[in-house]
């Protein structure tokens, strides 16, 4: 059975083993058609992604050779059998039709629901597997071999801003089941890829506050004020110097107590990307 890849670098997957495609603009059209399965992608659709609507005399004509020479990979990636049905041309366009198991980034668009709504109904342990399961399809940036133009460009922000939601998430349930000290390690490297991801900082804060490290957690809010006043001249959120007031008026030793669940968890509406099917 053929299956796809895309966050990470853009394979063909089959029982023989993964593959990559030749050829630029075949990996950029089997990309979109990928960000689109199951919808209909228009002929205008695919120029605008290849040449930002400057085609040339011959656009469509290109675009007909580069689906034709997508056609001929995918069967010699995985024989003709395995293609049939999958690439469809259409009256304005190509589909790919396409079951979600069979795609990563709907599988995971899938399980990040999935773990959110867990989440808010209080299953916290099942929500913690689903959401680790969904963030260990990640195999890098999503579709890291592919030179995205204006379209392709919009599903990897929207795929990339999924990731993140999907890690504060997990981060939250492992939170909820008390794994402070467990959580300590991941979020300083979080912090050191992503400077001023306000969050992070604050959920480092609170663990290490947890894991009775208040002066090490009160170093961490001080880091928190110099970056953001030497890159963007903020302050600290409200939550973040209430976290703060309240590490400095505690006891040294804290005692444990639940987190509430987070309010957005359970009003955030379902993941829903750039026309994503699935």
């Amino acid at each position: 059975m053929i299956r796809f890849g895309v966050l990470g670098s853009l394979e063909v997957r089959t029982d023989t083993g993964a593959r990559t495609l030749k050829g630029p603009k075949a990996r950029q059209v089997l990309g979109l058609l990928l960000m689109r399965a199951n919808e209909v992608v228009d002929v205008h659709e695919i120029a605008e992604e290849l040449w930002h609507d400057n085609p040339g005399r011959n656009g469509v004509g290109a675009i007909r050779t580069h689906v034709y020479n997508l056609r001929c990979a995918l069967a010699e990636a995985a024989g003709t059998d395995g293609v049939t049905g999958l690439l469809v041309t259409e009256p304005t366009g190509y589909q790919i039709r396409l079951d979600p198991d069979r795609l990563d980034a709907l599988r995971f668009t899938r399980m990040v629901r999935r773990g959110r709504d867990l989440l808010a109904g209080g299953c916290v342990a099942e929500a913690a597997r689903c959401l680790r399961e969904a963030l260990s399809l990640w195999q890098g940036r999503a579709l890291a071999n592919v030179t995205c133009g204006p379209l392709l460009s919009r599903h990897v922000t929207y795929l990339e801003e999924l990731r993140v939601r999907a890690i504060e998430l997990r981060v939250e349930a492992d939170m909820l089941l008390g794994n402070h000290r467990e959580l300590v390690a991941e979020l300083r490297a979080l912090i050191a890829a992503h400077p001023l991801n306000e969050w992070y900082h604050t959920q480092l804060i609170d663990v290490l506050y947890r894991s009775g490290r208040r002066g090490e957690a009160l170093l961490a809010f001080h880091n928190l004020r110099t970056v953001l006043d030497r890159e963007l001249g903020l302050e600290p959120s409200a939550d973040a110097r209430r976290l703060q007031y309240e590490i400095l008026a505690s006891d040294p030793e804290p005692v444990p107590r639940p987190r509430a669940m987070p309010r957005r968890i359970v009003a955030n509406s379902a993941a829903s990307g750039p026309r994503q099917a699935g």
